[in-house]
């Protein structure tokens, strides 16, 4: 589960707080609510590396390809069906 601290803390325990962020990220929030994520450097260009990480779609299998139009989401899926109609 990520750790948090709120911006007060940060503010005033920055030395303290980084040097956590540096083993694992950190979510700061702000009244209460996850605001930042706090994150080593190497951690950021891990995730970065990622973002542009694209397959073209001979990169599947036939079967790979069946195996994808075969697939259902769970049944307990559904009680997501909703999430992006009331953002």
């Amino acid at each position: 589960m990520p750790q948090s601290v709120s911006s007060v803390e940060v503010s005033k325990s920055f030395g303290r707080i980084s040097r956590r962020a540096l083993e694992s990220p950190l979510t700061i929030t702000h009244h209460g609510h996850d605001s930042l994520v706090l994150m080593s450097h190497a951690e950021y260009q891990r995730l970065k590396s990622r973002d542009r990480e694209v397959l073209a779609l001979g990169d599947f299998t036939d079967e790979d390809r069946a195996a994808i139009a075969a697939a259902r989401a769970p049944a307990e899926a559904t009680q997501y069906d909703d999430e992006f109609r009331h953002s």
